[in-house]
């Protein structure tokens, strides 16, 4: 690291009742290039933080800075944690049991031909081959013509197994911390979805995401919002899956004009790889991608200040000090440095790509067809005229953002707004709701307010936080507003429950 006054920023951590800094296990240094672009101001002093701590504030500041939904990279470690999902071993040993004509353990494949992309080509061939002759009964009867691909029939085993170990719904996920984790997935409310999976599980979790399979995200019209990217295929296409040595070759011939679409997404977006070890070739070739075509700032083998991969890592022993950064090679003599984030629960860190989401309450399918709609209509109704553009008001819409978002019959909230939307209740206000009673005393609230300073040492009035904000009112008096979050934390207090401040 270099040299120089360096200073300490965090955040104020509450454990066990007493507000203090929790200490530091690994420090971020503002004085380092890669956090400054990706770090804000937390607005709390501290000496340092706890690891979890450290990433949130970190995945907090990136995606503030960023001001944009983070872009999700899956891989079959999804599929595998959520519902036993194989891996590509797990898959190829599986196809080696049904075909008669691989007639030796997988092991001696493994051993010959080494590469997986090899062992899918010979056992695509002897699927073939069994296909044809005693196998037939199978497979449906319109596979056996001579316009059916060869690779047509391990495909077609593959589609059908997958599909079968595949939940139909998420409510057959049957494990309750599993279905937690998913929860919080879900609130990522991903601007995108990038995966190398074949399974439709992905579908479940974001349902009004559309799925852009192959060579459709290369051909056709994507919006950019609201959409799982299937680059290797999908189960519900079985020939679009890229398998085999010959499938890859033909990838990553077209690969270029599929990383002229996607690439964007990784500048402009914060992006979690997810399902992936750091050595994982998918990985290494997205990243060589962005050594090649993203301008980047800061020194040589700076960390990539977005990208981050999250990994599984059970047990967590409490002396270990998890990596905080994983240097990546993506081809002889080239190197990247990404950000890494290991533990034994993805909840936490799902929560923080999703706690500061703007879109919370909009359904993605609805802003996809809006931005549909748009282009449609700015690239072929307007200029072709068949439409009548009322072109006065759509010049003077364009020139504030309010003006702009009335064209599509949305409201904007201006910050003081916001704060009455954020903070709607004054403290007699509060003590109405948590009474039930109209004209109730302000103290029925205040009540509740000193027993959280003396349980937890904290008095949410000093400062702006989650629960509380000052507003000024005049050149010396000040009104204090509330929160949703410190009525539902009153109401939890009330019946005798655990709880914790987020301050």
């Amino acid at each position: 690291m270099g040299g120089g006054k360096r200073t300490f920023r965090g955040v104020l951590s509450i454990r066990g009742g007493h507000s203090r800094p929790t200490p530091t296990v690994v420090p971020y240094f503002l004085g380092d290039s890669s956090l400054r672009e990706c770090m804000a101001d937390t607005g709390a002093e501290a000496i340092g933080l706890d690891y979890r701590a450290q990433i949130r504030a970190d995945i907090a500041a990136c995606v503030s800075s960023k001001g944009c939904q983070p872009i999700l990279f899956v891989g079959s470690g999804l599929s595998k944690r959520y519902f036993s999902g194989p891996s590509w071993d797990e898959l190829l040993a599986t196809l080696a049991k049904q075909c008669p004509l691989i007639d030796k353990d997988y092991a001696y494949y493994k051993q010959t031909l080494k590469h997986p992309l090899a062992i899918g080509q010979e056992f695509a061939r002897l699927y073939q081959q069994w296909a044809w002759d005693k196998g037939k009964s199978r497979f449906p009867a319109d596979m056996f013509s001579d316009k059916v691909p060869e690779q047509a029939y391990i495909k077609y085993a593959i589609a059908e197994h997958l599909v079968s170990v595949t939940p139909s719904v998420l409510s057959d996920v049957n494990d309750k911390a599993m279905k937690a984790e998913i929860a919080e997935l879900q609130g990522v409310r991903p601007h995108a979805v990038i995966t190398t999976n074949y399974d439709r599980f992905l579908e479940l979790i974001f349902p009004e995401y559309q799925p852009v399979i192959g060579q459709n995200i290369i051909h056709g019209m994507q919006v950019l919002f609201g959409e799982i990217f299937k680059i290797h295929g999908c189960v519900s296409d079985q020939n679009s899956l890229v398998f085999t040595q010959s499938d890859f070759d033909e990838f990553t011939r077209k690969k270029k004009y599929l990383s002229a679409k996607l690439l964007t997404y990784f500048s402009e977006h914060p992006l979690l790889f997810v399902g992936y070890s750091a050595s994982d070739p998918n990985i290494r070739a997205i990243l060589s991608d962005i050594h090649e075509c993203i301008p980047r700032h800061g020194p040589p083998g700076a960390v990539i200040p977005n990208i981050y991969i999250l990994e599984w890592r059970a047990p967590m022993p409490l002396d270990y000090v998890p990596a905080r950064e994983k240097l990546i090679e993506i081809d002889e003599g080239r190197s990247l440095r990404i950000k890494a984030i290991e533990t034994d629960d993805f909840r936490w860190v799902y929560s923080a790509f999703g706690k500061h989401q703007p879109l919370n309450a909009v359904s993605p399918k609805l802003l996809r067809a809006l931005l549909h709609r748009s282009y449609d209509l700015v690239r072929h109704d307007i200029p072709r005229q068949t439409v009548h553009a009322d072109f006065e008001m759509l010049e003077r819409a364009v020139k504030t953002n309010t003006e702009f978002a009335k064209l599509f019959g949305i409201t904007t909230v201006n910050k003081a707004s916001s704060h009455s939307v954020d903070y709607p209740y004054t403290l007699t206000d509060l003590a109405e709701k948590v009474t039930g009673k109209k004209e109730t005393y302000w103290a029925e609230a205040q009540f509740y307010i000193d027993r959280i300073k003396t349980q937890k040492k904290v008095d949410i009035k000093k400062s702006d936080n989650r629960y509380h904000c000052t507003t000024k009112t005049g050149k010396k008096s000040l009104a204090h507003k509330y929160s949703d979050h410190l009525l539902d934390l009153i109401l939890r207090i009330q019946k005798g429950e655990d709880y914790e401040l987020d301050v």
